[in-house]
């Protein structure tokens, strides 16, 4: 049978010894609850005075009873972020890459592809890569979500995708254009003091090619010979993108002066000429392609590398890597295409008024066929070296009348001057640009 008994008190009991509490008396008491009472009526009091009353708040956010909240209904819209992050790609196009390669490689959506191919005028926009260009691409789990490509320096190509679709835009690109003047001294080189006084390379080139008709680059160079070019510089954001146009040009090449300015005409062709307005491109190139130096000048009497004897030496030899263009040195028709003896592969042109042009030494052959007519600056062939030669570089011959000439030192037909009617506008819109040119001593030299 189970015991039962009475739980015992967990509260210590008192010892005997313990004090026992006196009680209060009656009329302390009362004191102490009038005392109560008196500070509880001034705080009522002072709420009371204090508290302003709230006007309505309009509809509850939550609805009584079991009705959803009304913000919960947008949550559905929003469950996407909740899904794979947004990815940024940004592509380097390589040789022979098109979209279709490039959307395949990230394992993006070719139908979004499609859509946007679609689209009026993104073929011509789209179809084409280049080699090198930049591609940025913004996708979530390989559904493309934009498109970004650079179309040109001034404008960029955006492909967004909308509620409706994919919806493509050519936006502007700003770029800031300075014109900035640069001055150089030749102490060994004109790449060396061109770099050194802030031209890039592709400006330096466009120097040589407007005075390529007057300065003999290879071997007329002089230590101490400057030049002074007034050229735009452009800039994007506040950052330098590169050279723009040479509006004028000095050069003073062995004490003689010359002056180029460029001049945009009614029909917006452009080209430089001198300040009386003779035109400084030549009915002949000086030299039918861009050369870095040269490997034998022109003599009567040259000890022949192969044939190890005195031989002439009728002619020019540029050194340059096979494969090189070789350009018309001015317009005529193409007399001769093919192997000649010691020349290899050889071109013969026939530019009219008993002038006839030769380059040796050909690796390969351009369109142009024999018969044909050629423009000044049009390339005819490639640098190589077959036939007679002991490493690659192009002969070039300058025939007059039959006769050989030094073709570094021929005095070239001037092109066809500014036309008489033009050249009121042509002086108003060219006197600021060479009034840009830094004043130098070269000024006090006579202008030929």
């Amino acid at each position: 049978m189970t015991d039962y008994r009475e739980p015992q008190s967990i509260m210590p009991v008192a010892s005997d010894s313990a004090a026992v509490p006196r009680s209060i008396p009656l009329p302390l008491r009362l004191a102490q609850v009038a005392a109560c009472l008196a500070v509880a009526y001034c705080a009522l009091d002072a709420a009371r005075h204090t508290t302003v009353a709230v006007p309505p708040q309009g509809p509850m956010l939550f609805a009584a009873g079991d009705a959803a909240p009304a913000a919960l209904s947008q949550l559905a819209d929003l469950g996407a972020l909740a899904g794979p992050p947004l990815a940024s790609i940004e592509v380097i196009v390589q040789r022979q890459d098109t979209l279709e390669r490039i959307f395949r490689r990230l394992q993006l959506s070719l139908a979004d592809l499609a859509d946007i191919r679609a689209l009026d005028g993104m073929r011509a926009l789209i179809d084409r890569l280049n080699p090198g260009e930049q591609l940025r691409f913004l996708h979530r789990d390989g559904s493309l979500l934009g498109l970004e490509r650079h179309l040109s320096l001034t404008q960029k190509l955006e492909v967004r995708r909308t509620d409706t679709g994919f919806q493509a835009t050519v936006v502007p690109r700003p770029i800031e254009t300075q014109g900035t003047v640069a001055h150089g001294v030749i102490e060994s080189s004109l790449f060396e003091a061109a770099n050194a006084a802030g031209l890039a390379d592709p400006t330096v080139l466009e120097l040589a090619r407007i005075f390529a008709s007057d300065v003999d680059f290879v071997l007329g160079l002089r230590q101490g010979d400057e030049f002074s070019v007034y050229y735009q510089r452009i800039s994007q954001n506040g950052e330098y993108v590169k050279d723009g146009e040479i509006l004028a040009a000095r050069f003073v090449n062995q004490g003689h002066v010359f002056e180029a300015v460029r001049y945009v005409g009614p029909d917006g062709v452009a080209g430089y000429y001198s300040p009386d307005g003779r035109s400084m491109q030549k009915a002949f190139l000086r030299a039918p392609l861009e050369f870095r130096r040269v490997s034998s000048g022109f003599s009567r009497a040259r000890l022949h590398p192969i044939l190890d004897r005195i031989r002439a030496h009728r002619g020019v030899d540029y050194a340059a890597p096979i494969g090189t263009p070789v350009l018309a040195a001015g317009a005529g028709r193409l007399r001769f295409r093919g192997w000649k003896g010691g020349y290899g592969n050889v071109i013969e042109i026939d530019h009219g008024g008993g002038i006839e042009t030769v380059y040796g030494h050909l690796s390969r052959f351009a369109a142009a066929r024999a018969g044909a007519h050629v423009e000044r600056g049009q390339t005819i062939g490639f640098v190589g070296m077959t036939g007679l030669a002991t490493g690659p570089h192009l002969h070039y011959e300058f025939h007059v009348n039959g006769q050989y000439v030094d073709p570094q030192r021929v005095k070239l037909a001037d092109a066809r001057p500014i036309d008489p009617s033009l050249f009121a506008d042509f002086e108003l819109k060219t006197a600021p640009l060479l009034a840009a040119l830094a004043p130098s001593a070269a000024a006090q030299v006579a202008v030929r």
